[in-house]
């Protein structure tokens, strides 16, 4: 097995099964902590898809159906919806350690300690669709994330400002939501596990945030306008509101952004 960080990072990106992929990561992150693993350059490689299971089937984001939360398939297809986000967010947070190289030893363990927190996420949740009768992989899925790693790969500071702070910070957003529908048909489980991800989730959009600001003063850049400029290049200036201020507050956006972002500023 190799000594080195990236090479790691790389094999467990390659992994196509969950229990593989997240047993590597913890590998991985054990090692990191025990000072095992240097950082010496490898080469790098365009990583066009990680390794993912046969299943579920990735169809256009339209090409899902809507189903309703009454049912008990509707039910399942949320909870494998939120499930495969947060396998989708195991191969970001690799990728955002295999991709950028020449950051400091803190951002790195920042990372690593993501996809660690990831791959539990999606335990939790695929050990609760298990309850409810179905499995990982029964329902169609969409591929929206890793299409932005791939649109990011070039620049740390892009990734850092579209997918933490632009796609994983809606999850902040939307799953107060979620919870409330989950326990009106009182699946308290899956609002216990919601509580547990959305507090998380605020530490994870926070690394995005801090490492955006390291990025941004190390070119010389002012942070809240190249944040706009990057909105306006890669997402036409459209971000969906609602916006839950305090997460969001907690997760490194300023005020200033906020407001911007509510079309106030």
């Amino acid at each position: 097995m190799s000594s080195n960080l990236f090479a790691r990072a790389e094999s467990c990106l390659q992994q196509c099964e969950p229990p593989q992929k997240i047993s590597c990561v913890n590998e991985l992150v054990s090692a990191w902590q025990a000072d095992g693993l240097e950082t010496g350059e490898v080469p790098l490689s365009a990583i066009a898809e990680p390794g993912r299971p046969v299943r579920p089937r990735l169809v256009a984001p339209r090409e899902l159906p809507r189903r309703k939360l009454t049912t008990s398939s509707g039910h399942a297809a949320l909870i494998h919806a939120i499930c495969h986000i947060e396998f989708n967010a195991i191969n970001l947070a690799l990728d955002a350690v295999y991709r950028f190289r020449d950051m400091p030893a803190a951002y790195y363990t920042d990372w690593l300690r993501v996809a660690a927190e990831e791959g539990r996420h999606f335990n939790l949740l695929r050990d609760h669709l298990r309850t409810l009768g179905f499995a990982y992989g029964d329902f169609d899925a969409h591929d929206g994330l890793w299409q932005m790693a791939v649109e990011t790969a070039h620049d740390p500071l892009v990734r850092m400002a579209l997918v933490p702070r632009v796609l994983e910070a809606r999850g902040l957003d939307v799953t107060p939501g979620i919870m409330k529908k989950l326990a009106a048909i009182g699946d308290e489980e899956a609002v216990a596990i919601l509580k547990i991800i959305q507090q998380e989730e605020v530490g994870h959009v926070e690394i995005g945030s801090r490492w955006f600001h390291y990025l941004c003063k190390q070119r010389e850049l002012e942070a809240e306008s190249t944040f706009r400029d990057l909105l306006t290049q890669y997402m036409k200036g459209r971000i969906k509101g609602p916006f839950d201020r305090q997460a969001r507050l907690r997760a490194g956006f300023s005020e200033a952004e906020l407001d911007y972002l509510e079309g106030a500023g």
